[in-house]
């Protein structure tokens, strides 16, 4: 595999993992997605499998040119440096444009996973009862994660683990966003947030020669909570990743139909037009996170009226559905020039 792959295909697998890693920080949408369009699902998912027994029994051996080449090491490296990248600084990019423009944020990705559902579903001819049943179970799932409403924050450390396991499947299951999944349990500013500015910020005070943060007692319980979950989401991506490698061997057509039914119905959870509903205090108060920042409780979507903006929304809508065309255009070049 890697004996094929050219430089220039070593530098779009690192842009693809900065595509994932964006993807899982934004809720509703689905890094699994991303790895689905751009055409390297199935490798993925069999690399990840390849982190079993085995592996570890090589790596105890030291025989690490054998473990690096079995795991599909280079492919693998170069993803996750991807989505490490993107998370210290695609990721604070993508913040700031949700805060100021949201709406517009919404819209591309709205596009995009539309864009998503014509990829997987041009070259789906499988259609039977089993798995029109699976796309119709796969959007009733899909829309009915959507409309729940989130739990309170949790610190407890196998709570931590437990959505460390969960949160990951949206890496290695197209249309779940495991990062709304967390919003959900209450814990997507203290995980995706908190946690990783306090790794940010240790980080910093080590190079500047700082170690005061050793008697920080709530930075230590953020570094705390943040391997616990990196514990859970490491466990839930290789045991994950033996799960699907094993539907997709044998109910391949299934399973797609059904990621093919649960992107459709993640659709209404990225719906550009919604008003965020804040949780209120028994005074009417807004509830306030560890930043202080107000604790969303959930979305009200909307049709809209034609405006200026609607107009714009309607283009970034456009705009998100040409990039996946885009991909999918480069990624058939790709396959001629193989």
């Amino acid at each position: 595999m890697e004996s094929t792959r050219s430089f220039s295909d070593k530098i779009f697998l690192v842009l693809k993992g900065l595509g994932m890693g964006a993807a899982n920080k934004v809720p509703g949408v689905s890094g699994g997605v991303v790895a689905f369009v751009a055409g390297f699902y199935e490798e993925f998912i069999y690399s990840l499998k390849k982190v079993n027994g085995k592996a570890f029994k090589l790596l105890i051996n030291g025989r690490f040119k054998s473990f690096y080449n079995y795991i599909n090491g280079r492919f693998l490296g170069l993803l996750f440096s991807g989505m490490i990248i993107s998370y210290f600084s695609i990721s604070k990019i993508l913040d700031y444009l949700i805060l100021h423009y949201e709406l517009y944020v919404w819209s591309v990705f709205f596009g995009m996973i539309i864009g998503s559902i014509y990829y997987i579903n041009k070259d789906f001819n499988d259609w039977n009862r089993n798995t029109i049943l699976s796309l119709i179970l796969g959007i009733c799932l899909g829309l009915g994660i959507s409309f729940l409403s989130p739990a309170k924050e949790n610190d407890n450390l196998l709570f931590v683990f437990f959505c460390g396991i969960i949160s990951v499947s949206g890496m290695t299951l197209p249309g779940f966003s495991g990062s709304f999944i967390l919003i959900l349990l209450g814990n997507y500013v203290l995980l995706l947030v908190d946690s990783v500015n306090a790794l940010y910020d240790t980080i910093s005070d080590i190079f500047s020669g700082n170690f005061n943060f050793i008697y920080n007692e709530t930075r230590l319980r953020m570094l705390q909570v943040l391997a616990v979950f990196t514990l859970g989401s490491v466990t839930g991506l290789v045991t994950f990743s033996h799960v699907l490698s094993y539907i997709l061997k044998h109910y391949k057509s299934i399973t797609t139909a059904s990621i093919i039914g649960f992107i459709i119905g993640s659709l209404g959870v990225v719906w550009p037009w919604k008003k965020t509903i804040y949780k209120h205090l028994n005074n009417g108060e807004f509830m306030l996170d560890s930043r202080g920042e107000k604790i969303i409780e959930n979305y009200k979507r909307y049709i809209p009226e034609l405006s200026t903006e609607t107009y714009y929304a309607i283009g970034f809508i456009i705009l998100g559905l040409a990039i996946v065309i885009g991909l999918e255009i480069y990624g058939q070049k790709q396959k001629r020039h193989a």
